[in-house]
């Protein structure tokens, strides 16, 4: 899995390609949790566009940086999901606490 990482305002905009999975969940963590250690950035945009699948570990790993972010007053948003991504996404109700939106630019504009 590749990770580019920009900051934007007080966002972190974390761009994912390949796989997240139970071989590259801790890597994703590790790499946002510097990020934030920082004190720069507030909000996480995650930008799924070029991730070609996610397991529960992907999930997992997700939902803990939520909480992470939203215990210290920030908001995360997913942006760009491929098709197969979006379909489990949706299907762990992880739709229903993070927002999805189609574009990483609308993301922005949310937060």
């Amino acid at each position: 899995m590749e990770i580019e990482l920009k900051l934007v305002r007080k966002n972190l905009i974390v761009r994912l390609k390949g796989e997240l999975d139970h071989h590259t969940a801790s890597c994703f963590r590790e790499e946002v949790e510097r990020e934030f250690e920082k004190e720069i950035a507030q909000n996480l945009v995650l930008n799924l566009g070029e991730l070609t699948f996610m397991d529960s570990s992907g999930l997992g790993v997700i939902l803990g940086r939520y909480r992470r972010i939203t215990e210290k007053g920030g908001k995360v948003v997913v942006t760009n999901m491929q098709p197969q991504v979006e379909r489990l996404y949706s299907l762990s109700g992880l739709q229903k606490i993070i927002p999805h939106y189609r574009r990483e630019e609308e993301a922005l504009r949310n937060l």
